[in-house]
C-alpha cells in the first residue's frame, strides 16, 4: 500500500457496502454455524489449525467455532440483527455438506467432537471463489452448482477443525467418507480416505480434516515438520496486529501461487489488490467491523476496495453535506484504470440474468455499466487519454443526494491540476461517448467554464459533464446525474466535514480515523424502491440483510511502518424486518 520509503502515495477507498455486507454476515454466521451459539463449548485440544496447513497457503480463513462469553453474544446478536431469523445457522452446515451425506443436524453430528477454532486453506487464491460461493448459498439461499468445493477438479486446499473427542471425530469423518464412497489410503504413514470425487477425510494430529487429497496431504506434510502458515513472518506480522475480539478471519497472499496459476479476479482480489493481507470480523450487538490490515511492499502496488488513502478523507470531507452516499478517492490520474476494474467486477457480481443487455430496461448492472462508459474513457490506458484526461486529475469524491429520482443529485467530482485541460475534457469526453453511440445535447450550467450533457442507455437520468470551480476557487470536473448535481457539487450548501453524519462516521470507526466513505442504507433503500429496482433478480435475495443494515462507514490510516489499516463498520438494525 505504500512503498518502503515514507513518502505518501494515494489510496482509494471505493464503496462496495451490498458486497461488504454479504462477506462480513458469511464470515460471521459461518462462525456462528458452527458454534451452534446457544450450545456449550468446550476446550478441545486448543490447536490453532493454521499451525497444521501449509505456510504456502493463498487464502486461509480462521474461526472461533465454539466462542464463550462476550464473543459469543456479540456473535449471537450479530447473527439475529442481520439476518432477522430465529436460526440463521443452519443452512450453513452446508460447509461440511460433503458428497452423498444426509442432511446433518450440528446437535447430533458436529456438537459432540468440535472444538474451538476451525480452518480453511486453499492453494491458489483463484480458488476462494468457490468457498465464498458456498458460504453465500447458506447465508444468502442462492442457487449453488451443489458440487462440494474440494475435490479432484475443485479448489485444492482443505478445511481443518479442532477436536474435543478423537473418537467422535473419527466417527462423524469415517460416516461422511462411506457416504461420499470412499477407500482407504495412506501419505506419509497416515491413514486418510478419498471419496469418488476426490473430497477426502482425515483425522490429523487431533484435527479433523476434511479437503482435495492434495489438502489433506499438505496438512500431513506441514504436521510432520513442513513450514506453516502459523510461523509464516508475513502472516505472523499480521495476527500480531489484529484487533481484539475477532470472531473470523481471512488472510489472502496473492505471492503465494504454484508456478503457472492465476491470482483470479474475485472478490478478495478486488477487496484486497495485490498485497497480503488479513481481514478480520469484529461482531457487536449493533454493528459488524470489519479490519482490513494490509502489509506494505518495496513495490508499489494498486489497492483494493478495502484501501487506505488519506487524500479520500479530504475529498470527502468537501461533497455536499447532506450526501446519503459519500466516498473520497485517491489520485485518479494514476489509479482510475483500476477504480473503473474494480467497478466492473462489483457490475458483473450484481449482473441478473434477462435484464442487463435490454434496451430500456433498468437494473443495477445497467446503471453500473452506464455510469462507468465516460470512467472507461478517462481511465483508458493509451497515450491520448494519458495526455488528456489523467495528466490534469487529483484527487475525487464521489456522492449520492435525494431520496427520490426527482430529488436525485449524484456526481463524481475530480480535482484538476491544470484548468484549461479540465475545461477541454469536457469536449473531448462528450465527443468520445458520441463516438460510442451515447447522444449528446447542449447544457448550459451556471457558475461552469464549460458544459455538455450526454444521454447514456441505462442511466434514467442525463448525464451532465462541466468544468468549474468551487468557493475556494479549486478547479474541478464534474460528471453529474443532472445539472442539479453539477451546481451541488460546485456550490454546496454545507459540507460533509462538518455534518453530524460524518461526526456519527468518525465515532463508529474510531482509532482517530477520519472517513473516506459513508453510506446511509434506509436512503438508499428508499431510492431504490422508488425507482423500481428493489424487484431486479440480482438484489431480491439481498434485500432482507441491507434492510438489516443502517449505516456503512469506512476509513484508513497506518498502524506501523510496515502496515495500514482500512475499518468498515456496518451498522446493524434489530427492528427492520
Amino acid at each position: 500500500m505504500h512503498s518502503a520509503s515514507t513518502a505518501p502515495r494515494s489510496r482509494r477507498a471505493r464503496g462496495a457496502g451490498r458486497r461488504a455486507a454479504a462477506f462480513c454476515g458469511s464470515l460471521a454466521l459461518t462462525a456462528a454455524v458452527l458454534s451452534g451459539c446457544g450450545s456449550s463449548s468446550s476446550s478441545g485440544t486448543g490447536a490453532d489449525p493454521a499451525g497444521a496447513v501449509p505456510a504456502s497457503s493463498a487464502v486461509y480463513v480462521g474461526a472461533v467455532v465454539r466462542p464463550e462469553g462476550g464473543l459469543k453474544s456479540a456473535a449471537l446478536a450479530a447473527g439475529q440483527a442481520f439476518s432477522h431469523q430465529a436460526d440463521p445457522y443452519s443452512r450453513l452446515l452446508l460447509v461440511l455438506q460433503t458428497p452423498g451425506s444426509p442432511t446433518l443436524s450440528f446437535s447430533q453430528d458436529v456438537a459432540p467432537w468440535l472444538g474451538p477454532n476451525a480452518g480453511v486453506y486453499v492453494t491458489t487464491a483463484a480458488s476462494s471463489g468457490a468457498i465464498i460461493s458456498l458460504l453465500e448459498q447458506g447465508l444468502l439461499g442462492t442457487q449453488g452448482s451443489g458440487t462440494y468445493p474440494f475435490g479432484a477438479g475443485g479448489a485444492q486446499g482443505a478445511l481443518v477443525m479442532d477436536t474435543t473427542d478423537e473418537g467422535k471425530a473419527q466417527s462423524f469423518l469415517n460416516s461422511q467418507a462411506q457416504h461420499a464412497g470412499a477407500h482407504t489410503a495412506s501419505y506419509h504413514g497416515v491413514s486418510y480416505q478419498v471419496g469418488t470425487g476426490g473430497v477426502s477425510f482425515a483425522l490429523v494430529d487431533k484435527l479433523a480434516v476434511i479437503g482435495s487429497e492434495s489438502g489433506v496431504q499438505g496438512v500431513i506434510d506441514t504436521t510432520k515438520g513442513g513450514p506453516s502458515l502459523a510461523s509464516a513472518p508475513g502472516y505472523a506480522k499480521l495476527q500480531a496486529s489484529a484487533p481484539a475480539g475477532t470472531l473470523a478471519h481471512v488472510y489472502s497472499n496473492p505471492a503465494a501461487q504454484p508456478a503457472g496459476s492465476s491470482q483470479g479476479s474475485g472478490l478478495l482480489q478486488v477487496l484486497s489488490g495485490g498485497r497480503e493481507a488479513d481481514i478480520s470480523l469484529v461482531p457487536a450487538s449493533e454493528s459488524l467491523s470489519l479490519y482490513a490490515d494490509s502489509l506494505k511492499t518495496a513495490v508499489p502496488t494498486p489497492g483494493g476496495l478495502l484501501a487506505y488513502d488519506p487524500e479520500g478523507a479530504r475529498a470527502l470531507s468537501d461533497l455536499p453535506g447532506e450526501s446519503w452516499l459519500a466516498a473520497g478517492l485517491g489520485n485518479v490520474g494514476t489509479n482510475l484504470a483500476r477504480d473503473v476494474a474494480d467497478l466492473r467486477a462489483v457490475a458483473s457480481l450484481l449482473s441478473s440474468p434477462g435484464s442487463g443487455g435490454q434496451t430500456g430496461v433498468l437494473s443495477v448492472s445497467s446503471l453500473i455499466e452506464g455510469l462507468i462508459a465516460p470512467l472507461q474513457i478517462l481511465g483508458a490506458d493509451t497515450a491520448q487519454a494519458k495526455r488528456d484526461y489523467a495528466s490534469w486529475m487529483g484527487s475525487a469524491g464521489v456522492f449520492g443526494s435525494g431520496a427520490s429520482l426527482l430529488e436525485l443529485k449524484a456526481a463524481i467530482v475530480i480535482d484538476s491540476k491544470n484548468p484549461s485541460a479540465s475545461r477541454a475534457a469536457v469536449g473531448e469526453l462528450a465527443a468520445a461517448m458520441h463516438g460510442r453511440g451515447a447522444q449528446v445535447v447542449p447544457v448550459s450550467v451556471p457558475g461552469t467554464e464549460a458544459s455538455a450533457g450526454v444521454r447514456v442507455n441505462g442511466v434514467p437520468l442525463e448525464l451532465v459533464l462541466a468544468a468549474g470551480r468551487d468557493s475556494s476557487g479549486q478547479a474541478k470536473f464534474v460528471l453529474g446525474l443532472g445539472e442539479a448535481a453539477v451546481t451541488a457539487a460546485l456550490s454546496p450548501q454545507s459540507t460533509l466535514g462538518s455534518s453530524p453524519s460524518h461526526k456519527a462516521a468518525e465515532a463508529a470507526l474510531g482509532e482517530s480515523t477520519q472517513p473516506n466513505l459513508m453510506l446511509d442504507f434506509t436512503t438508499f433503500l428508499a431510492l431504490l424502491e422508488g425507482v423500481g429496482l428493489t424487484s431486479d433478480p440480482s438484489l431480491a435475495p439481498l434485500l432482507p440483510y441491507l434492510r438489516s443494515a443502517t449505516t456503512l462507514a469506512g476509513g484508513g490510516h497506518e498502524i506501523s511502518a510496515e502496515m495500514d489499516r482500512y475499518k468498515l463498520v456496518l451498522g446493524l438494525s434489530h427492528g427492520a424486518g
